[in-house]
Order: C-alpha cells, then sequence, then structure tokens
C-alpha cells in the first residue's frame, strides 16, 4: 500500500511543480493549428477519394459490355 500512495504523491508533485502547462494564448494556437491541419488532411483525403473513384468508373465503363 505504500507504493501505491507514494507513487500517488509523486505524481501529483510532478504534476504540479515539473510539468510545464500551456498558456491559454498557447492552448488556442495549438488547437488552431490542429483544426486548420484536420481540415487540411480531411481536404486531401476526399480529393484521393473522388479522383481515384472517378477513375475507376472510367476505366470499369470501358469494360461494359
Amino acid at each position: 500500500m505504500n507504493k501505491i500512495s507514494a507513487y500517488l504523491k509523486d505524481s501529483y508533485h510532478e504534476l504540479m511543480e515539473k510539468v510545464t502547462w500551456p498558456t491559454w494564448q498557447q492552448l488556442q494556437q495549438s488547437t488552431t493549428i490542429v483544426l486548420i491541419a484536420t481540415l487540411i488532411i480531411t481536404a486531401l483525403v476526399w480529393v484521393m477519394d473522388y479522383a481515384s473513384n472517378s477513375i475507376l468508373k472510367f476505366v470499369y465503363s470501358l469494360f461494359k459490355y
């Protein structure tokens, strides 16, 4: 039981005194960057999906009877 309580005390001490938490402005900037990157990656995946779908439809249309 002593190991568990020591672990919890050490974890609390580390989180409160050793971890550098971002400021509100840094957090907002990071969130904005993540949202923009997510939108860009989503758009790229959509474009690749649309292009591959169009290419496959064209290829399949070549082999229709």
